[in-house]
């Protein structure tokens, strides 16, 4: 089975769900709250690629998962980093609005920083990066359904809460199909290489949410908020990520979403600590 009919419905569903989600009010956070904002958008968008290269070039990765490692930085934030903002007792409405806007902005961050990524392994690799078709696929795949949701919502509100009532509840299961095909597919590299993946994740992780948590002090921002920042830099959309490195039309090799899989698995252990942690201090 490819795994490119499994993961293209997935990433327009979770789009098109959070389309159906947003509110005008949602884009306007960024004129009445520009701090947090701007601080997580700062941590997503310029920290986190900083930082996987850096955890990349430490560990020596190898250059297609050197690509994949990449390519899940410069994704934007997971639409799960809702659901987890408000079981940490963060700023919702702050995760929503950094997710839409991260996914708005990584339209055209992701093909220039996927463009210097491939082009500075020079000869390491024979992957090249057509950057139109990548800028094609993620305005179809991602803009297209975030715009119909919003559509939706603003014409037949209530049908649109009971669609992401729906939608809410298969996107994790979705995601979790996919993760066992992909697993059944690349098992073993997968079970080769999950020594070195699994720890440099988790550390990319744990550094993101450490450069999350910074960026909430420097900035001066409140308890709530600092919560949800740290979700936001340290929960990346892999469902993207994945798409890019499997699609026919970009890398088309499923070698680089190795790191993905890896990484959505590491995210969810290292962010449900977290959620645990901050839930026993909060008693």
């Amino acid at each position: 089975m490819n795994t490119i009919f499994i993961v293209l419905p997935i990433l327009t569903l979770l789009m098109f769900d959070l389309g159906l989600e947003l509110r005008p009010a949602d884009f306007r956070l960024i004129a009445q709250r520009p701090l947090p904002v701007l601080a997580g958008l700062t941590g997503q968008i310029i920290l986190l690629p900083i930082i996987a290269w850096a955890v990349a070039r430490g560990f020596h990765l190898a250059p297609l998962f050197y690509l994949g490692f990449m390519l899940i930085a410069c994704s934007p934030g997971g639409s799960s980093s809702n659901v987890f903002s408000m079981l940490a007792g963060g700023d919702v409405a702050l995760s929503v609005s950094l997710t839409a806007l991260s996914s708005i902005i990584t339209l055209f961050t992701v093909p220039l920083i996927m463009a210097w990524t491939t082009s500075g392994l020079g000869t390491a690799t024979d992957v090249h990066l057509p950057v139109g078709n990548l800028l094609m696929q993620n305005i179809v795949l991602m803009a297209v359904p975030i715009v119909l949701g919003l559509w939706i919502r603003h014409r037949w509100e209530t049908a649109a809460a009971k669609m992401h009532a729906v939608l809410k509840r298969i996107a994790f299961p979705a995601l979790i199909l996919l993760a066992t095909v992909f697993f059944i597919q690349h098992r073993a590299t997968i079970i080769r290489e999950f020594p070195a993946l699994g720890l440099s994740t988790t550390v990319l992780i744990l550094l993101s949410m450490g450069g999350g948590a910074l960026l909430s002090l420097v900035f001066g921002l409140k308890s709530r908020e600092r919560r949800t920042i740290v979700i936001e830099v340290g929960m990346q959309n892999a469902a993207q990520a994945i798409t890019v490195a499997c699609s026919p039309l970009v890398f088309n090799n499923e070698v680089i979403a190795i790191p993905a899989i890896i990484y959505a698995l590491m995210m969810n252990v290292v962010l449900l600590t977290y959620v645990a942690v901050v839930k026993r201090r909060q008693k």
